[in-house]
């Protein structure tokens, strides 16, 4: 190979978005099968990705790259779906998964190979470009990486977190399991009857099952609670009408940003200069010490109906 040709070679990769290149593309270009193989040789500069994809910077493909190459292995009209789309959309409570999934037309002869997960499918999707990549909207995204899920606390989690964020619509998921006709949606199903009920984390869900073990009555989820004038005070992982009693699950982590656990905070000073009692509960004592939990609980349900009623007015909130 002489320098020319080296240098050829080494803008070669410039053509191609993140440099990476199908053997079709390449073989446009004037380039044989012969030459290809001997560039993914040990020292041939290149990086075979999948099957007839190549990297042509070598060395290890970041995810972006990976990416790329899944999309150009599976083909035209592929759109990716399931937890890589879901993190292209913007949700972050998902598992650690390296599986690119994606969905391609029923009739195409494609099979999974390494971390590319392959499905085909004649039910006709929806999607849009984010950043750089064609994925299906959030609601499918979202349901194909549930079906794939054995953990209830994982499936749980990630879809509070597009809706708890206003990433996706409760109803754009109910609307997706009810045109799906596979199996795995046991788990969504459940989660969205939680969300449905109104929770809108992982940890206050946590808080439902808990209370559910308990004599407790069933406090409402997600309150919006207002003085008698209307002014509103705080909005609340639990309530208790009856005795005017909230239920706060106290964390940065589940409240997503510092910002948004100050103005908890704040809340909370302005339930208490109106007579609501809370009671405040970080999310890992939900698992680590439930017992101790329910007996908070209980406790301070029994002491908040020994006085009247605090004057506010509560109401479900749900996300606009």
């Amino acid at each position: 190979m002489t320098k020319r040709t080296a240098a050829d070679y080494g803008r070669l990769a410039d053509l191609f978005e993140d440099g990476v290149a199908a053997r079709r593309e390449l073989l446009k270009l004037g380039l044989t099968g012969k030459v290809m193989a001997l560039k993914c040789r040990p020292g041939g500069g290149w990086t075979r990705l999948f099957l007839g994809v190549y990297l042509l910077t070598g060395g290890t493909p970041d995810r972006r790259q990976l990416v790329r190459g899944a999309l150009l292995r599976a083909g035209p009209l592929t759109y990716l779906t399931g937890l890589e789309a879901a993190r292209r959309h913007g949700v972050r409570r998902i598992p650690e998964d390296q599986r690119i999934h994606v969905l391609v037309p029923h009739g195409r002869g494609l099979s999974s190979q390494g971390p590319l997960l392959v499905e085909r499918t004649n039910r006709s999707w929806s999607g849009t470009v984010r950043d750089g990549f064609p994925v299906v909207d959030l609601a499918r995204a979202l349901i194909d990486a549930a079906r794939r899920e054995a953990r209830f606390d994982v499936v749980r989690a990630m879809i509070a977190d597009a809706v708890q964020r206003q990433l996706c619509s409760p109803n754009a998921l109910v609307a997706e399991l009810r045109n799906l006709h596979l199996g795995g949606t046991a788990l969504p199903r459940a989660v969205l009857g939680e969300v449905s009920d109104g929770v809108r984390s992982a940890a206050e869900a946590w808080a439902r099952s808990l209370v559910g073990r308990s004599s407790l009555p069933s406090p409402q989820h997600n309150v919006l609670i207002r003085t008698a004038r209307g002014r509103q005070l705080a909005i609340v992982d639990g309530w208790w009408d009856d005795v005017g009693l909230a239920w706060q699950i106290d964390s940065k982590e589940f409240h997503m940003s510092p910002d948004d656990y100050a103005h908890t905070m704040a809340q909370h000073s302005a339930l208490l200069a109106h007579g609501v009692m809370t009671v405040h509960t970080v999310p890992s004592r939900l698992k680590t010490d439930p017992n101790a939990v329910l007996e908070e609980l209980v406790g301070a349900y029994r002491s908040a109906a020994t006085r009247p009623r605090p004057s506010v007015v509560a109401t479900l909130w749900r996300p606009v």
